[in-house]
């Protein structure tokens, strides 16, 4: 077997898996979510999430990529057979994800360009791009008092379906946006070299593994939480910014009798850990073979979720501002996703002093979030295709660094269609469709193969092997059964509560929703084919032989007496191991 690289040191290890872990979501997402969800009743669910199902899944997949020493691909192939093709969707997902996740990175990169003017771009209503709902609140109508018979001029009155000069810089300078998919336009070039930027950026972030990847997330994965803590300082001394505080933390008890806020606060710890995404396994792949696992975990998990709550502060000091400076409530102006980074924020922005300093550090912020999150899914793709073709790799392409560059122009290619001026709406669908609707289902069959058919004790014997103590019983327990009901009962009331897929009023026509179905089954169908994959290969004279066959684990295991027997307890087909060498890292 091929030598595999290791992390130069643990540190960089956990600023990868951080940064991987703590992306946009936790800016735009987590903040938003916390207040529509019962604020700071949200907590709780939120947090009993976190402690009952992302840990335990967290740990479980960095015990997993750090013992079999592979991709997820190749893990979950070592773990069961049978289940591997859950591996390959996670690298689907991932794949998926990165020809749109790009293009935020891409409009981040485009605002941050058009920050160094004495003006910025998206104040006002007088360039010759505005559209004709551009409104600024400036414009004066003439009026005549019928009794005294004399004029006077008064600001007047938003009309209907006008749109804020930031929304207007947004949708119509930026994104050129059309009515619909159906209207697809043409490309916009310097959206497009832009992106082309952005992957020649990740391709040096991973273009000699491990060794590059440590040395830049000491920059892109700390730089986010100065930036962070100084938008918090300054928000807090800003007028109205208490008013913005407490709609965010407000607890509304009521609401946590809805089921809808529980699967939220579970959907926000899978989404921003990156559970079944393929990228911690793929990372901890990289780890030394006894490198100490529960204290990664916990870091890990205590920063996404302390930058949540940084990130909600920080923005919602700032909403209440706008709001009192605008006259308006925070419910008028508060947004989720691209609206709240790139339409409310520019929109704060330009009532501070020096607004091109404070808009230029924000979009760096982004910026540095994003690529993170993104040279980590590129990184699954190419670990990956590295270790099931690497002869194939080292025949053809001669070096890794044209594997990546490879992977990396080929999504680019893809992403295109995200960059037309109807792209927006591609964007859209493809963001919920990629992950949002097959996400829990991908991620119980992993679990489920993991943790019944594998063995939840059985992988508590390995973290032993690597750590030389067992996990916890806690962990043990999670595997078993609180993650897997957790995860199946997520999964069953989204599906329940599916509604199709639309973009604020705008409905998708049926061709766009099959698209988005057929998007979500490239990752679905991944399980029941890896599975009758596996069953084809298994040795054994009939369907049956095969079957049991492919559930085998072909990993040996080292036992002994101090560690109880599992021929009872895992819900396992395996022959019970005889005593065996350790397993040693590769």
């Amino acid at each position: 077997m091929v030598a595999r690289q290791n992390w130069s040191k643990n540190v960089e290890f956990l600023l990868a898996a951080i940064g991987y872990c703590v992306g946009l979501g936790n800016v735009w997402r987590f903040p938003y979510l916390c207040y529509s969800s019962g604020g700071g009743a949200f907590l709780i669910p939120f947090f009993l999430m976190l402690i009952l199902c992302a840990i335990p899944l967290l740990y479980m997949e960095l015990a997993v990529g750090q013992y079999t020493q592979n991709g997820p691909v190749g893990a979950l192939a070592k773990i069961c057979p049978l289940f591997k093709g859950a591996g390959l969707a996670t690298v689907v997902i991932s794949f998926l994800f990165t020809t749109y996740y790009n293009v935020i990175i891409a409009w981040a990169f485009y605002y941050l360009f058009n920050c160094f003017q004495a003006v910025l771009p998206w104040v006002g209503c007088n360039h010759d791009w505005n559209s004709p709902n551009c409104w600024d609140g400036t414009t004066h109508q003439n009026f005549t008092n019928g009794t005294t018979n004399s004029s006077y001029v008064a600001a007047s009155v938003k009309p209907n379906g006008s749109i804020s000069p930031t929304e207007d810089f947004y949708q119509t300078y930026v994104l050129e946006k059309t009515k619909g998919i159906e209207e697809v336009g043409t490309i916009k070039w310097e959206l497009a070299l832009i992106l082309l930027l952005c992957w020649v950026v990740v391709y040096f972030c991973i273009w000699k593994g491990p060794k590059s990847t440590g040395k830049v997330v000491y920059f892109t994965a700390t730089f986010p939480y100065l930036v962070l803590v100084t938008l918090l300082v300054r928000g807090v001394t800003l007028p109205g910014s208490l008013n913005g505080i407490m709609f965010f933390i407000k607890p509304k008890w009521e609401l946590l009798l809805d089921p809808k806020v529980w699967v939220n606060a579970a959907a926000q710890n899978f989404n921003s850990i990156g559970i079944a995404f393929g990228g911690i396994i793929t990372m901890s792949s990289y780890n030394k073979f006894h490198n100490r696992i529960i204290k990664d975990v916990l870091v890990i998990a205590v920063v996404d979720a302390i930058t949540c709550l940084l990130a909600g502060f920080a923005i919602f000091s700032i909403l209440g501002y706008l709001a009192e400076n605008q006259g308006k409530s925070v419910d008028d102006v508060i947004q989720q996703g691209p609206g709240l980074v790139f339409v409310i924020y520019p929109e704060a922005f330009t009532t501070m002093p020096v607004p091109q300093l404070f808009a230029a550090v924000f979009f760096i912020m982004l910026i540095t979030l994003g690529v993170d999150s993104q040279f980590a899914s590129t990184e699954v793709i190419v670990t990956t295709i590295n270790d099931h073709f690497h002869h194939q790799v080292k025949k053809y392409l001669k070096r890794k660094e044209v594997l990546v560059a490879i992977v990396c122009g080929f999504s680019f290619l893809c992403g295109l269609p995200n960059v037309t001026q109807g792209g927006y709406y591609f964007f859209s669908l493809i963001d919920h469709y990629a992950a949002a609707v097959s996400l829990m289902y991908l991620a119980f069959f992993e679990v489920i193969a993991i943790t019944w058919f594998y063995g939840a004790r059985r992988l508590g014997r390995n973290v032993r092997e690597m750590n030389g103590s067992p996990p916890n019983v806690f962990f043990i327990v999670c595997w078993y059964f609180i993650s897997p009901v957790f995860i199946f009962g997520i999964w069953l009331f989204s599906m329940i509560s599916y509604r199709p897929f639309q973009l604020d009023d705008y409905q998708y026509p049926i061709w766009a929703t099959v698209l988005g179905w057929f998007i979500a089954a490239l990752s679905v169908l991944c399980v029941p084919i890896g599975m009758i994959h596996s069953i084809y290969q298994a040795k054994g004279n009939n369907l049956w032989q095969k079957l049991r066959n492919s559930i085998v684990s072909p990993l040996e295991e080292h036992t002994d007496a101090s560690y109880p027997s599992l021929s009872n307890g895992d819900m396992v087909l395996h022959v019970n191991a005889e005593k065996k060498e350790p397993l040693q890292p590769y």
